[in-house]
């Protein structure tokens, strides 16, 4: 009997081609479960973008909820070329005269031109911080307070730029540049830090053994108290000199702190100049259109994943969401029932906030500009607190705690996305399970297949030998 190496040689039918389909008409349950399983990861998706859209809108709810922001102050000077100023913690609003005399200046000596990459001699060189005084016919120098003099090595072969790097390096308190024009080039020194405390003086171990003349290395010599000035000054160190309110301020720097409390004024020249402090109405205005704009984001997503585009015949990916419809709801809600505490301002349309037929805001910032002028009204319609009634606290108290309250561990987004996730995994169990009874169908089929190639096998031998022994008994 002719034994069945390959299912259908038996029986003639395309066997694999017919458990093939079967199977695949058997696996049409896990592809539209595998549909529906990417269809909620993309609603989970979805959720999670709203979600951090919610919370970047509660951080700008939270900021116009927070009473610094408010609290902010601003400062102007009349003349900005004559000082800057900046407003920080304790400024109070007010106006404040002020007169700079002179500036701070560090100390500034230049020696006289030399060649290009010329020596100037050898010997120690002794760099010391101080104060000047007494007069030009007797002047007098005060060593500063916690610094020594500070002693330097020169070499026979040092050039200028040599002599530079030395200084610099010294921690003598003192910058040394090298500049060059066409008479040659020359060494500058400067104190590190302007103030009258910190002009310097240099003398020199001159090895030449003069430490007081123009040649060798007392060439970069300064010591006017013993009538040494061949490192010539340029800029004597002095205090910043100035009035404000009248009252005379003397500063190492012209960076003043603490002159008037909470202000840093930066002065940049002398001159009479009027300093005002006033609240931040720039920094309110912003806040308040941060807000709009992450309140218009969060919305214009919502609206895209919810509604349906007859043009296209597409549908968002929570179109029909419960859930999402109603946060849609809830915000509208909030945002249009306004506020009795803000006085003269019950709703955001009053300061010039009005809302577009799909849900996001519109500034008109001619109206929201006059509105900053009633500070006190408008602080109260965004920040108020109504302890008999939540629902009359003010706009951003309220946003916020919405955001927080929908974002939170039990809240609708978590709850909703915790829902669409545990469908995710039972449709994975799903179509595993589907997938086993499949593989279970294909082998019974097989096997069915195999059993139908046998029989037939069979019966077409037993044909095969009816037909020859009709023939056999025929032809006898």
């Amino acid at each position: 009997m002719a034994s069945i190496t390959s299912a259908g040689l038996g029986s003639g039918l395309d066997v694999e081609s017919i458990v093939t389909k079967l199977v695949s008409l058997e696996k049409q349950p896990i592809t539209d479960l595998q549909t529906r399983t990417d269809t909620i990861k993309t609603q989970i998706s979805e959720y999670g973008k709203i979600k951090s859209a919610f919370s970047t809108m509660r951080d700008a709810a939270a900021k116009l909820a927070n009473p610094s922001t408010w609290a902010a102050l601003t400062a102007t000077s009349s003349d900005t070329s004559i000082a800057t100023v900046i407003a920080g913690n304790g400024s109070g609003a007010g106006s404040y005269s002020m007169s700079v005399t002179s500036l701070a200046a560090a100390q500034s000596n230049a020696s006289t031109a030399f060649g290009n990459n010329a020596t100037v001699g050898s010997g120690t060189m002794t760099i010391e911080l101080g104060q000047w005084g007494g007069t030009v016919a007797n002047p007098t120098f005060t060593s500063k307070d916690g610094k020594t003099p500070v002693s330097i090595s020169i070499s026979s072969t040092d050039t200028l730029a040599n002599i530079r790097d030395k200084v610099n390096a010294s921690g003598a308190g003192v910058l040394a540049s090298v500049v060059t024009d066409a008479s040659g080039s020359r060494l500058v020194i400067r104190s590190k830090d302007t103030g009258e405390a910190n002009g310097f003086r240099i003398t020199t171990a001159d090895d030449d053994g003069n430490n007081g003349d123009t040649g060798g290395l007392s060439a970069l010599a300064y010591d006017p108290t013993a009538g040494i000035k061949n490192f010539g000054n340029n800029t004597a160190a002095a205090n910043a000199v100035l009035k404000i309110n009248g009252l005379d301020i003397n500063s190492a720097t012209n960076n003043i702190e603490g002159a008037v409390d909470g202000l840093t004024i930066n002065l940049l020249k002398k001159g009479d100049s009027t300093i005002t402090v006033g609240q931040d109405k720039d920094s309110v205005k912003k806040a308040i259109t941060d807000f709009v704009t992450s309140y218009n984001s969060l919305m214009t997503l919502m609206r895209n994943d919810t509604k349906y585009d007859d043009t296209n015949k597409t549908a968002g990916a929570l179109q029909g969401d419960s859930t999402a419809v109603g946060l849609q709801s809830q915000l509208r809600n909030i945002t249009a029932s306004g506020s009795t505490l803000g006085g003269q301002f019950g709703r955001l349309s009053d300061i010039g906030i009005d809302i577009n037929a799909d849900g996001t805001m519109k500034v008109n910032d001619t109206k929201l500009t006059s509105a900053l002028g009633s500070m006190g009204d408008l602080k109260n319609l965004f920040m108020g607190v109504d302890s008999s009634d939540a629902n009359n606290n003010g706009m951003a108290t309220r946003w916020r705690g919405f955001a927080d309250q929908v974002t939170g561990f039990d809240g609708s987004i978590t709850t909703r996305t915790t829902g669409l996730q545990s469908r995710v995994t039972a449709n994975g169990k799903r179509v595993d399970e589907l997938n086993d009874r499949a593989d279970a169908y294909e082998k019974r089929l097989r096997a069915q297949y195999t059993a139908l190639d046998t029989q037939m096998a069979k019966l077409n031998d037993m044909q095969s030998y009816v037909s020859k022994i009709t023939s056999m008994l025929s032809s006898s």
